[in-house]
């Protein structure tokens, strides 16, 4: 699983991190047989409550959860709980076109790893590093193959900063924008799968967009008609926003107007959330130098591993 390329200091970062997680209280040390089962609305408040204890990494399941709830055709997916002979939760994970685990225990992770098996429409896989591996190792024997594995970088902003200079024009996208947020998101998701989806699904593809625009999460800014900026909240809770699909035009790219435009994004962020968090693939170096100039700082490292289509 891991890259023969792999830095040596995010290697070393990773396995730190793996070790102050197994290093925490709420780990079950007794050897209790363990099982999964589907969750329904009223495991709602457990979840989240179980979420919560590590709200920079669960944010993703937290924010659909919050958005859906438990059981929506609008997750893409199943949510599973598993647990311990004693009722104790030791993990929750969302099983679908994207895969989410967060597994506390082995055994756990091996529950779910057994239930994504029989997942037919899995797209993708995506956690932190240690725990894709440890549920890789469970999945690959009888689970669909692997078409691509990225490594990704989970920055973090705790706090807003100030940029030099007005931003004029941020504002939420409208459902008159569609036409010119979709070829850009397109795009993005493409640089990262490999599969454009205008090309697998233009039709659910452009609904999703749309959706987003219409749930007041996708900012813009827009000028004589050209798309300057664009940002999406894919999951916003109190605890944690995660962005993704932040673009910036080519033609204000260097002139330090990304800077600008992300610094008061997330001065609107913070007036109801305490961090914001996104991921930038590990090869995108001008990408880190970006977010590091805007203030955030690397948290963790995550891999996202990209299904064979059925």
């Amino acid at each position: 699983m891991r890259s023969p390329n792999t830095p040596a200091p995010l290697m070393s970062f990773a396995r730190a991190m793996s070790e102050v997680m197994e290093a925490s209280p709420f780990l079950p040390s007794a050897d209790l047989p363990v099982a999964a089962e589907e969750l329904t609305e009223r495991h709602t408040a457990e979840v989240l409550s179980f979420l919560l204890e590590r709200p920079l990494h669960t944010v993703c399941m937290a924010g659909l959860i919050r958005d859906n709830g438990l059981v929506s055709p609008h997750n893409r997916g199943t949510f599973y709980g598993c647990r311990n002979s004693e009722g104790r939760l030791e993990g929750v994970a969302l099983v679908g076109h994207h895969t989410l685990v967060e597994a506390r225990t082995r055994r756990a992770s091996k529950e779910f790893a057994l239930v994504a098996q029989c997942c037919p429409n899995t797209h993708l896989i995506m956690g932190e590093l240690d725990k894709v591996e440890e549920f890789w190792n469970y999945y690959a024997d009888e689970g669909r193959p692997m078409r691509l594995a990225c490594r990704e970088l989970l920055f973090e902003l705790r706090r807003p900063v100030e940029a030099a200079g007005e931003v004029e024009g941020l504002r939420l996208a409208a459902p008159g924008d569609l036409e010119l947020i979709v070829p850009v998101q397109a795009h993005l998701v493409e640089l990262e799968s490999r599969l454009n989806p205008l090309d697998t699904d233009p039709e659910g593809f452009r609904a999703r967009c749309l959706r987003r625009i219409r749930m007041g999460r996708t900012w813009v800014i827009v000028e004589e008609g050209r798309l300057l900026f664009k940002a999406e909240v894919q999951a916003d809770t109190p605890e944690v926003i995660y962005l993704e699909g932040v673009w910036v035009a080519p033609s204000v790219r260097g002139t330090g107007a990304g800077r600008k435009y992300m610094a008061e994004l997330c001065r609107t962020m913070f007036a109801r959330t305490r961090t914001v968090c996104l991921l930038v693939n590990e090869e995108n170096e001008r990408a880190h130098r970006f977010y590091r100039s805007s203030g955030f700082k690397l948290r963790s490292v995550y891999d996202t591993i990209f299904l064979d289509r059925a």
